[in-house]
């Protein structure tokens, strides 16, 4: 920001602890803190060594930029009960890092005259130091009105991150795309590397981690033109064992596999790579395997 703020953060967690700590480096003063738990204290301690621990209010009262980053389903409510304790007040800047939420979880505090700001690192955080040097080029999801737009452009340019804008409208759909991306990516190298080691690997991380390391690469890089391996090819074949083993196996993966399988051959199919009748045959093996572990196939296809 063009001027040091006096910074109070409510929910000190793994995000929370990590963005004042990168803010008190630029320079800024976090004057106070507030955390429920043990760990979150032990983050204030570690991150923001002489920063104070108060009540939700108190840490309110005391700064001009206030940090909440506290779960998603609660923002709404501490910021409504803050508001109702008299601890917001006028022009103050109020700063939240959810994903999911624009600035209607805030209509409290800019009902009040203050002024809301969504900041979503899209970054996962352990909550440690570990996090300080992925800051700079992290985008960050920003929602601002015309007033806050160019106060919410200088907080990102001093955590040195790069601004996208997005719509308040379409705040669930961001954080959508990256929680698809990055969460459901920990499942499932997650279930490759259970499925590796009962195959027999001794290190299934260090098993996939060229293979998951490029196939990553390639796909930030080439998209949908990054596709490899048997749907594409049209393997039925080698497809059809996959799902042999995975039913006798690990039949808690065979939902998960046939989801991804079939989002696959849906791609291979629009682009021309996978033919009609290759990706039909797939899809009756995917069906088997979903009724051999107990699951209705027609759930999965509405229509038929």
């Amino acid at each position: 920001m063009s001027e040091m703020a006096r910074i109070g953060v409510v929910g000190a967690g793994r995000v929370g602890a990590v963005l004042s700590a990168a803010l008190r480096a630029a320079g800024h003063e976090v004057v106070a803190a507030a955390g429920e738990s043990a760990a979150s204290r032990e983050r204030i301690a570690a991150l923001l060594p002489g920063v104070p621990v108060g009540k939700p209010t108190d840490v309110a009262r005391a700064c001009d930029l206030l940090l909440l980053t506290v779960p998603d389903d609660m923002l709404d409510n501490v910021a409504t009960t803050l508001v109702g304790a008299g601890a917001i007040r006028p022009g103050q800047v109020v700063v939240h890092t959810s994903g999911r939420h624009g600035l209607a979880a805030l209509h409290a505090v800019a009902e009040l005259g203050a002024r809301p700001v969504a900041l979503h690192p899209a970054m996962t955080f352990t909550g440690t130091s570990v996090d300080l040097p992925r800051l700079p080029g992290c985008v960050f999801g920003m929602t601002a009105g015309d007033g806050e737009r160019e106060l919410a452009e200088s907080l990102v340019a001093d955590l040195g991150g790069v601004v996208m804008w997005v719509a308040e409208e379409r705040r669930a759909l961001y954080h959508a795309g990256l929680a698809h991306g990055a969460n459901h990516l920990v499942t499932l190298v997650s279930q490759a590397m259970d499925l590796l080691a009962a195959a027999g690997a001794d290190d299934p991380a260090a098993t996939l981690r060229p293979l998951l390391t490029a196939a990553l690469d390639n796909a930030l890089e080439r998209g949908n033109d990054a596709l490899t391996g048997p749907i594409v090819r049209g393997d039925v074949r080698t497809v059809q064992a996959h799902l042999r083993d995975l039913v006798e196996t690990s039949p808690a993966t065979v939902p998960s596999y046939v989801a991804m399988a079939r989002a696959t051959a849906d791609r291979a199919m629009l682009d021309g790579r996978l033919l009609p009748i290759r990706a039909s045959r797939i899809a009756g093996l995917l069906d088997e395997a979903l009724r051999a572990v107990g699951q209705d196939a027609r759930a999965h296809h509405p229509s038929r």
